[in-house]
């Protein structure tokens, strides 16, 4: 889908021709929002980002249309199914992005591959980006990074997760931007009364490589080899590890809730901007051990947060303190 799209983006950029602006407004009249994004799975915590916001302007009495760029070729039924089970209080409605764009006051990209049909439409309005990562890193250097940094110069304003990324899209591609901070859901992460606190778990995404997975596993296996008797917890997607670990799969909001209480440490790594996962442990008294960089510490500036080097023995001795401390 996006090789058409790529091709009218790019005679469109040649030629300097900016995209509609917004269909006409009246002063009081609601909002006609539409983001465009990719298919969403079961628990991702960037759609979650996503869908949080629409609500929100839902709440506030705007009308939100989700547009799915679909990749896999499923029935957009399935699409509405999978966010109306996952995520039954968002009201938007849910279209195929191949049936074309229609008119409205604004209109998100939200990912690099969205921007390039969001620019390519012909539909009225305002163009925004709804930015959640440093999108060019996914990659190695080469075609698909060029392309996601390109969208950066697109003329469209920005709406970014954390300081970090608006800095950057302002500093590197005089994009104008602002930023949202990253929220938790307190309702379903706090400390319960009764909680213990002496086990640790990891955020396990093999295969997602910002989440470092390859730098996790030395780690735990070196913290495990100095303290046995705590157990460790994994959740997110299956993976072979060479420690014995109690295994919780895909998890719901209210579960995690329950294990970061059994916790008295977290290891959550990105070698790119935050997710939601440490907000969400410190909510529920879980310490997060992180790996130390800018994009983290300009996110979440908390001093009981547990920043380490990006090294196994560094990971595993910030683990290790803090069950010893707990």
């Amino acid at each position: 889908m996006l090789g058409p799209d790529l091709a009218l983006a790019s005679e469109k950029l040649a030629a300097g021709i900016a995209p509609p602006g917004p269909k006409p407004w009246r002063e009081g009249e609601p909002l006609d929002v539409a983001l465009v994004c990719g298919p969403a799975g079961e628990g991702s915590g960037g759609h979650t980002t996503i869908f949080r916001m629409l609500a929100g302007l839902e709440r506030r009495g705007h009308r939100c249309t989700v547009y799915i760029y679909d990749r896999h070729g499923w029935e957009i039924e399935q699409h509405r199914r999978s966010i109306r089970q996952w995520w039954p209080w968002l009201e938007a409605d849910v279209k195929d992005l191949a049936g074309g764009i229609a008119d409205h006051h604004v209109l998100f990209a939200s990912s690099w591959e969205t921007a390039y049909p969001v620019l390519a439409s012909p539909a009225q309005g305002r163009r925004c980006y709804f930015v959640q990562d440093f999108e060019p890193r996914f990659y190695p250097a080469g075609s698909l990074a060029l392309l996601a940094e390109e969208t950066y110069r697109f003329g469209f304003h920005g709406v970014t997760a954390g300081r970090w990324l608006a800095e950057v899209l302002r500093r590197d591609y005089g994009m104008s931007a602002d930023h949202f901070d990253f929220g938790c859901d307190l309702d379903r992460y706090a400390i319960r009364p009764e909680a213990a606190h002496t086990d640790i778990c990891y955020f396990c995404r093999p295969s997602t490589p910002r989440r470092a997975h390859e730098l996790a596993v030395p780690a735990l296996q070196m913290f495990h080899a100095c303290h046995p008797e705590v157990t460790i917890h994994t959740y997110g997607e299956p993976a072979e590890l060479p420690f014995p670990t109690v295994d919780h799969g895909l998890t719901t909001p209210a579960e995690l809730g329950e294990l970061y209480n059994r916790c008295a440490a977290g290891l959550v790594l990105s070698a790119s901007n935050d997710s939601l996962v440490p907000y969400e442990m410190l909510a529920a008294g879980c310490v997060p051990v992180m790996n130390d960089a800018e994009h983290n510490r300009v996110v979440l500036q908390d001093d009981h947060v547990a920043y380490a080097r990006p090294t196994p023995a560094a990971l595993a001795d910030a683990l290790g303190e803090i069950v010893a401390a707990a």
